[in-house]
This record gives C-alpha cells, structure tokens and sequence, in this order.
C-alpha cells in the first residue's frame, strides 16, 4: 500500500510541474476541506510544525517525533542504527533547497537526507523555535538556551550562535525579507538582525510572525493585532471586518496575495479581495488554536491545528452556499441572468 501511494504521488508531481494557487475570489467555505483528526489516531501527539521536501512528501513534527505524511497515511520516522534525534517536541521544520530537512526540537537541531540523520553539537539543549535558509543557503536557527535566547547561523557542518549577552530574549520566528534583511520575532521585540549591526524595535506586544505585503511593506504579528513597519515606525495594518474579535498568532500570503490568519482559539481567517471571512471549529476546522500555516508546492493550504491538520484546496467546479446563492441573488442582477441561462431560477422567501 505504502510502495503504491509513493508511486501515484511520484506520478501526480512529475504531470503537475507548474505550481497553482488557490482562486483568491472564493471564501474559505468554497474551497475543498478535509480535517485529520490526532484523536482518530492520525499521528501521535499534537502537531507543531509542517514542511515538504522536494520528494512532495510533507513532514509533520509533533510532540512524540517526526512523521512523514503521503496524504494517506503519516509514519514515524525511524533513522539508522545508532542515530536519534534530539528529545522532546518537535517545534520546527524547515526543507531546505538541497533537500535537507532541518529539524528543530526541545533539546536541540538535527539534519534528515539521503536516509541519514545528523545531529548538531553546538546547539545541544537549544529549544528550536525556528529554522530559516537565507538567499545565501545559510540556515539559521532561532529559540533559547535555558534563560537566555540564541541565534545560530549554520554553514558547513559547523554552528555560530549569538545573544550570550542575554539582549535577545526568546527567539521564536525568523524571517527574511524580500531585500534580504533577517529579522527576529523575540520576547525582548522586534530584531532587524542583518545586515549592519542588528537593530532592536520596541514594540507594544510580542510579535510571533513576520510576512510582507504586496508592497514590500513588514507586516508584524502580535496578539493585539496585525501591525506594519513604515519608516521604522510601527502602525496599525487595517484589515476588513469579519464581525467578531480575534487574536492573531501566525500569518501566511498565498501565491494570489491572499492573506490566512492563524488565531489564538478563533480559527482561521481569510482576507482576500477587500474581504474577509473566517472558518473555524463550528465550520469543520480540525481546532480553533493554529500553530502553522503552509503553502504547498501545488497551492494548497495547510493548518496545523490543536486538535489535527486541515487542507484547502480548490474543488474543479466552486461551491456555493445557499446563504451565498441568496445574497448573490439578492444584490446581483448578473447573477440570475448567468443562472436563467442554464434554465435555473432562485427563488427566495
């Protein structure tokens, strides 16, 4: 069964070459779900953290290890003869582009590829909040050791850490940015780290993910809400109205520009075209607290959830609900005349 799943997702990558997107027009409702459940025992643990490998496989990292998922069946890792990886949560993942997986943990960072597990010394007892390769194939690596945050930048085999001095607090987002400047999400605020000498933004929450917009401009996310770095001054980032409070943790652009927002136990949000709407437990979503948002190679969407992982993607013909199919037929006349031409007729109370 396993050999025939890798076989047909061998063979749906090598005709699917051309990445697609989700159509940014559509609600989330629209799209086509389907929840994994870690109490059907889809995985064992809580999922923390997703990535793909250039094989197509997606990996998830949970409390109990790491899983390889083929979009049937997740099974756990199991490394060489003498090989391990470091204790506790997985907490990050990153595919790197030589198709390494990067691993980080609770108790340190190791390295998956060609079937060989790697483990790295210098970061012994670092709890790994993040993992970033840069434009110059340098992967660092972002969290804390003991009190004290650390980041660690990673080349040739060997590690060089940073913030012994204590300034940094916990590290627990990495990001870089469209010009090539890294930035950390840390406890102590907001670190433009490279390059110059790095540069501490104070700011009036602590940020846990960084994206950009369609202008290049920072977009920061705290729980307070979304700001953006404009002149090095921090500012609100309106966003339409979705009728109801929520609590922003982690933030993902699609390839259209379409925005998803993980929240703090409201689900998920999605702003696109001036809109926004939101899809949360009541609506079928795995769980309402989101650690992750990813966008795989073929434009689907994935959540990682408290309670399991969801995937959006685009049905060949859109649905449409029937409080859609009302409003629609409410306040557009060319919505009924399309529909008259099929010989359909909505008719409303």
């Amino acid at each position: 069964m396993e050999r025939r799943a890798g076989i047909a997702l061998g063979i749906l990558l090598a005709c699917c070459p051309c990445a697609a997107a989700l159509n940014p027009s559509l609600d989330i409702s629209q799209y086509a779900h389907k929840a994994w459940l870690v109490r059907d025992g889809f995985v064992n643990g809580t999922i923390h953290a997703i990535a793909q490998t250039p094989d197509g496989y997606l990996w998830l990292g949970t409390e109990l290890g790491l899983f390889r998922f083929d979009g049937v069946r997740a099974l756990a890792l199991e490394p060489r003869a003498g090989e391990s990886l470091p204790r506790g949560v997985v907490q990050s993942l990153l595919a790197a582009r030589d198709g390494r997986l990067w691993i980080g943990t609770y108790e340190g960072l190791a390295s998956w590829k060609d079937g060989k597990l790697s483990n790295y010394p210098e970061l012994a007892g670092m709890v790994i909040g993040s993992i970033l390769e840069d434009r110059e194939g340098t992967v660092w690596a972002g969290g804390r050791s003991g009190n004290r945050g650390r980041i660690c930048a990673i080349q040739n085999g060997g590690a060089h850490c940073y913030g012994e001095d204590g300034s940094l607090g916990r590290v627990s987002f990495l990001y870089e940015d469209s010009r090539g400047d890294l930035w950390a999400c840390t406890t102590t605020g907001l670190w433009r780290w490279k390059p110059g000498p790095p540069r501490l933004y104070l700011l009036p929450d602590t940020p846990s993910a960084l994206r950009e917009n369609d202008h290049g401009v920072l977009l920061v996310v705290m729980r307070s809400g979304i700001k953006q770095l404009v002149n090095d001054e921090i500012k609100p980032h309106p966003l339409p109205d979705i009728g109801r409070h929520v609590e922003p943790r982690t933030l993902l652009r699609d390839r259209n520009g379409g925005m998803w927002i993980g929240t703090l136990g409201q689900g998920l949000v999605h702003v696109h075209q001036e809109r926004a709407d939101l899809f949360s437990q009541s609506d079928g979503l795995s769980g309402d607290l989101i650690y992750a948002l990813f966008e795989d190679r073929e434009g689907n969407i994935w959540a990682v959830t408290d309670n399991g992982l969801d995937r959006f993607r685009d049905f060949a013909i859109p649905t449409i609900s029937v409080k859609q199919a009302c409003l629609a037929a409410t306040f557009s006349p060319s919505w009924r005349q399309g529909m008259a031409a099929y010989g359909l007729e909505l008719k409303t109370a």
